[in-house]
């Protein structure tokens, strides 16, 4: 059951932005003093990837380990919704869906893609090393 009305959940709902937020400017500003250049989400790719490397063919996916449903057992932001499952469970659904096939569209056009969880920004050492691994030495 939940704890707040619908009209307040559904107020707090809505302004929840789609782009910039907080794991993505963080990841963002990490890359960008890194050295890496980049575009943000560039509309002709599949998903309209996070972070762009069009030279390098490599698209980078910032997720929220909720609404992207991460699977790791060990994450401490995923959860499943209690109340009014009946509308999240196929919404949530839909949203792994819909980067799956975003995923094989950008590997078919011979895209890399690397998808970031929100619960791995926590380490930030560890993230520079995802990112130089996946990206290679800056230009």
């Amino acid at each position: 059951m939940d704890k707040i009305s619908y009209s307040k959940r559904s107020k707090n709902m809505r302004n929840i932005p789609s782009r910039n937020t907080v794991p993505e400017l963080f990841v963002r500003h990490l890359i960008y003093s890194m050295g890496y250049r980049y575009r943000v989400n560039v509309s002709k790719l599949p998903g309209k990837p996070d972070i762009v490397f069009s030279k390098r063919k490599k698209a980078i996916f910032v997720h929220g380990c909720f609404w992207h449903c991460h699977d790791n057992p060990i994450c401490p932001n995923k959860h499943i919704p209690q109340s009014k499952q009946e509308y999240w469970l196929p919404k949530l659904e839909k949203t792994v869906q819909r980067d799956n096939k975003n995923l094989l569209l950008l590997k078919e056009m011979g895209w890399d893609t690397l998808i970031i969880w929100e619960c791995q920004l926590n380490v930030k050492a560890n993230l520079i090393n995802i990112l130089v691994t996946f990206l290679g030495k800056p230009r």
